[in-house]
């Protein structure tokens, strides 16, 4: 069964501009209100409820060097979702996660590695990993996620509780980045299976499907960036960037991902771009479309 979990945060994201909020943290009751949360509890979910975040402060002119933004409140958070997940997960149920932002990964990270460990398939528009090994520019864990994820970030986020990695490299894949991605070479040499969105979208579903079980097992947990999509029919997201998947491509990707993870998030859609609402109506029928079947083979 999917438990539905919201988690408003946008701790993880630069300040779109000075001394602003990012609006990610609206993102939950966007959806709600488009509609996600009612389709799927008619389907046969639940609602588990939020686990809120710490308030953002735009920190930049106060922040130690080796330190990312807000990271007490993230690392407070991160503790805090992964035991509402344990929760889940050891009731049997598939936790869907809407968040917020995609640090949202840490605390998914923690649940996952406090229980022996999980796959994880990343379908993001960016590979999301810059680290302090290869950039000068660390602040934000919405664009270094899957770094930390996999270990390679500073160990007040890459090792809450001495849990680092909390996914195993070789058992990680990433889907949906872009040709001219900063970091693809070096993901590339570390994460097991990657794959752009150019061939994501030719790709066969089924046998991309396999591939991505071959490399993350049965049971992965399935991150999903709203980036991945392209800004021509999704641009309520902080980082738009051309050449994403379309709306179909991602939907029957999604599809094919779905049964075999044990939960799923959902990441980084702003409402603040979104003023009529079209695009969260459009993303709740992309997710209830896509996701409906999460866990159910596990």
């Amino acid at each position: 069964m999917i438990a539905l979990l919201s988690a408003p945060s946008n701790l993880g994201l630069r300040p779109p501009q000075r001394g602003s909020v990012p609006g990610v943290s609206k993102a939950p009751e966007a959806l709600r209100e488009a509609g996600l949360f009612r389709r799927l509890l008619d389907d046969g979910a639940t609602d588990a409820g939020v686990v809120l975040a710490g308030r953002y402060i735009d920190d930049d002119d106060a922040r130690a060097p080796g330190h990312v933004r807000n990271e007490e409140a993230l690392v407070d958070h991160a503790r805090r979702l992964a035991d509402r997940l344990t929760s889940i997960l050891d009731a049997g149920d598939a936790p869907l996660v809407i968040g917020g932002d995609c640090s949202l990964l840490l605390g998914i990270g923690v649940a996952l590695a406090r229980r022996g460990g999980a796959g994880l398939v990343h379908v993001d528009g960016h590979t999301d990993f810059r680290h302090p090994g290869n950039s000068d520019e660390c602040a934000s864990v919405a664009g270094e996620d899957l770094a930390a994820a996999t270990g390679l970030h500073w160990p007040a986020i890459a090792d809450i509780d001495g849990l680092a990695p909390y996914f195993a490299p070789q058992r990680a894949v990433h889907i949906g980045h872009r040709d001219d991605d900063e970091e693809l070479e070096e993901v590339r040499g570390i994460i097991g299976l990657v794959v752009s969105a150019a061939d994501a979208a030719v790709a066969a579903s089924d046998d991309l499907a396999a591939s991505v079980v071959e490399t993350a097992g049965t049971g992965y947990w399935l991150q999903i960036d709203v980036d991945v999509l392209d800004p021509e029919v999704m641009p309520a997201v902080d980082s738009p960037d051309p050449g994403g998947l379309g709306v179909p491509e991602l939907t029957e990707l999604l599809r094919r991902l779905a049964p075999r993870a044990i939960g799923a998030s959902v990441t980084v859609f702003d409402p603040d771009l979104d003023p009529d609402g079209r695009f969260a109506r459009l993303l709740a029928d992309v997710v209830v479309d896509a996701l409906r079947t999460l866990g159910t083979a596990v």
